[in-house]
């Protein structure tokens, strides 16, 4: 019995990067086409099988632990990064202050779709939403190089809008303009948080 349920959501590439080396920034370069495997984006300093434990697990492991790797990319959308710059009184934020990997145009709250949402792409490339992307404090930074007294709210301001962190599941080539329609779990209310 399939458990995924396509929807009629669908949304388009609007930008592509790669964070080559995040100890010299976490700024992504921009690209014309991004290759995926199963590790993530070729190229990408996130990239791996496995990766080292970070703030946002640590509260299940110390810090640096080996652990499977359900953030091999970045994905945001152009409608909540628009919305983050107007409620911050700034012109824009550019998808590579962000260290964006995927820019989508088109799909509603991307940052709250279910975790194990598929984003699956016309030529069958699917990327796995792992969960919410939490605003950190070196794109705030980033923000702030550029529009002085300003990048310190990104963390408050896009706390429920900063895009998901997602694993590839079909390897493949993505380019701008390219379709994905959104693939979705069913939804349920876990008796136990009552």
């Amino acid at each position: 019995m399939p458990i995924l349920t396509p929807t009629d959501y669908t949304a388009c590439i609007a930008y592509l990067g790669i964070v080559h080396d995040r100890n010299v920034t976490l700024c992504s370069d921009p690209q014309e086409v991004l290759q995926l495997d199963f590790e993530g984006p070729v190229g990408e300093c996130h990239a791996g099988h496995t990766r080292p434990s970070c703030s946002r697990v640590k509260l299940q492991y110390p810090r640096g632990t080996e652990i499977g790797n359900a953030r091999q990319l970045s994905v945001l959308s152009v409608e909540e990064l628009g919305a983050v710059a107007s409620e911050m009184g700034i012109e824009r934020i550019a998808p590579e202050w962000t260290g964006a990997n995927i820019v989508l145009e088109g799909l509603p709250d991307l940052t709250q779709i279910p975790p194990s949402s598929r984003l699956i792409f016309e030529n069958g490339t699917s990327i796995v939403n792992d969960m919410q992307n939490g605003p950190c404090k070196f794109v705030a930074e980033e923000i702030e190089r550029h529009f002085p007294g300003k990048g310190l709210a990104f963390p408050a301001i896009a706390r429920i809008r900063r895009g998901i962190c997602g694993w590839v599941e079909r390897p493949g080539t993505l380019r701008a303009g390219m379709v994905a329609r959104l693939h979705v779990p069913p939804t349920c209310t876990w008796s136990g948080a009552a």
